[in-house]
């Protein structure tokens, strides 16, 4: 008896390759519905619809074809069963040897604007899933087929005759994944039209690339993404692979390049061209400038001794005059929505230099979670957006901050929140001077950024992620020049500081809002 083959596919990419191969190189009979039973049809190649081979008709607008004894029967029976074969020819049912299947396009059909709740409910593909599951669990004598990638490797197996259970097995586990990726994106697509909180974590990511390791050369490493959302929408325009600790500099550098906007950004009123430069997930020099030039340069500038071997960030299209000034320092990446064509020629000399354009569209499609993970579970939280509320700053010193000083008040605020806790940050003119993060107290962080800004502190303002148990750090604040200090408040020794600001002349604003970043 000839082998048999079930075909119902929604994608109907490289089918007809595949209905020829099967049938005039290895003998197969073919089983299939709908569509892709009228695309083989026009290919004059002999196929059987399943209205025909079962004896039953299409019912309820075709949400019910294959669910059929004659089917599920062919697909589910044991070879090495004799009680499973002798229920077959009971029943009049021949065995199914390969099924090959993929799912009606419930993803493409909710991506779509204004795509209305019945027309979604209506692309849930039932029995796609079930002929799927049902040869997934009898792979032993079942092939099961589910994407067109697989076409090539299944006709060269048939030619070589090497169906293996390896094969069988792996092409099993990639069905499972791939009705359960199914099952989630519908799952989070109702969860999110209706007021329900779900019980269960349900994501499905694609393994975009294997890393060649983690943080360190002992850990193995992998990166899934969903396609063009966040960085899976990066283009690489050149330099060595993306290692993890440089994608982890890269989520840093942009969480705080977005505080400034972005280039095409819908409704960014906020935008200023900005630059962010990264060491170990931790600013280490910012700034604006009215050119890409003057706030890549200036960013440079807050910390060159650091920036050796960074990560930059820019919010902006990078020209020929950023590029040279980026062209005569060592640093792993540098992102930005565009590089002009003279921007690309002199950067292009830096072979080992990873450049990546990352447009505003990839960023706005991306999660809005913040997702660790921690042994045996994970945390998920919202991100900390930029999102900054004046209405409930305070002025609580008796001197009260001028134009300018608000002004650098606002952008260390807008830095201090993407530094590691405790976490001060000191400023002037919109450009950092200098960063203290991750001390175990925050007098420590506070000595570490004021002594990186030295001199330049004079005149300078500071931001702390956190309030201030105790006096000290405004006293330290006072000792180097700083004239304005902006943090959340809360302390029960609140008074403490603001005593000690007015005694030292300096003023103090209080957000009500805390940044802690662990």
């Amino acid at each position: 008896m000839s082998p048999i083959a079930l075909l119902s596919v929604s994608d109907k990419t490289g089918l007809i390759t595949l209905a020829k191969a099967l049938v005039n190189d290895f003998g197969f009979k073919i089983i299939s519905s709908g569509g892709t039973a009228k695309l083989i049809e026009s290919e004059n190649l002999p196929v059987t619809r399943v209205a025909d081979y079962t004896g039953f008709p299409e019912i309820l607008e075709g949400r019910v074809k294959t669910l059929n004894p004659k089917i599920h029967g062919g697909i589910l029976a044991r070879r090495d069963k004799q009680s499973h074969l002798e229920d077959l020819h009971q029943q009049d049912i021949n065995p199914i040897d390969l099924v090959v299947v993929n799912l009606y396009p419930f993803q493409q059909t909710i991506s779509k604007e204004n795509v209305s709740w019945e027309e979604a409910i209506e692309n849930i593909d039932i029995g796609g899933p079930t002929m799927i599951r049902a040869a997934a669990k009898n792979h032993q004598d079942v092939l099961v087929v589910t994407n067109p990638s697989q076409y090539s490797d299944i006709i060269d197996a048939y030619k070589s005759k090497k169906i293996t259970n390896e094969l069988r097995q792996k092409y099993s586990q990639q069905a499972f994944e791939h009705t359960a990726i199914y099952d989630l994106t519908i799952s989070n697509w109702i969860a999110n039209k209706i007021p329900y909180k779900k019980a269960s974590w349900l994501q499905g990511l694609p393994l975009k690339q294997e890393l060649r390791y983690g943080e360190n050369p002992h850990q193995k490493a992998s990166w899934y993404g969903e396609a063009e959302k966040g960085w899976t929408g990066a283009n690489q325009l050149q330099g060595k692979e993306l290692s993890t600790n440089n994608l982890l500099d890269l989520e840093a550098a942009l969480s705080t390049l977005r505080e400034f906007g972005y280039e095409n950004t819908i409704n960014s009123k906020a935008y200023q061209k900005a630059a962010v430069v990264i060491k170990h997930t931790n600013p280490c020099g910012v700034a604006i400038g009215d050119s890409p030039y003057l706030a890549v340069r200036r960013a440079l500038d807050s910390d060159r001794v650091s920036a050796f071997g960074g990560i930059i960030a820019i919010n902006c299209t990078v020209d020929e005059a950023a590029a040279k000034e980026l062209e005569n320092i060592f640093i792993e990446c540098i992102v930005a929505p565009y590089f002009d064509d003279n921007a690309k020629k002199i950067l292009s000399k830096k072979k080992n230099l990873r450049i990546l354009e990352l447009k505003a569209e990839s960023i706005q499609k991306a999660s809005k979670n913040h997702i660790r993970s921690i042994l045996g579970g994970l945390l998920i939280q919202d991100l900390d957006e930029p999102i900054i509320d004046k209405k409930e700053w305070k002025n609580v010193t008796k001197l009260i901050p001028t134009e300018r000083e608000m002004n650098d008040l606002s952008f260390a605020w807008k830095i201090v929140k993407h530094i590691r806790s405790n976490a001060i940050a000191v400023a002037s003119n919109e450009q950092s001077l200098g960063i203290g993060a991750g001390q175990m107290n925050r007098i420590g962080s506070a000595k570490l950024a004021l002594e990186a800004a030295g001199e330049s502190s004079r005149g300078a303002v500071l931001a702390s992620d956190g309030f201030f148990p105790f006096d000290d750090t405004v006293k330290m604040a006072g000792d180097y020049g700083i004239t304005a200090i902006i943090q959340p408040g809360g302390s029960i020794r609140d008074k403490d500081s603001i005593q000690a600001c007015n005694e030292l002349g300096i003023k103090m604003v209080l957000t009500g809002r805390r940044h802690f970043l662990h």
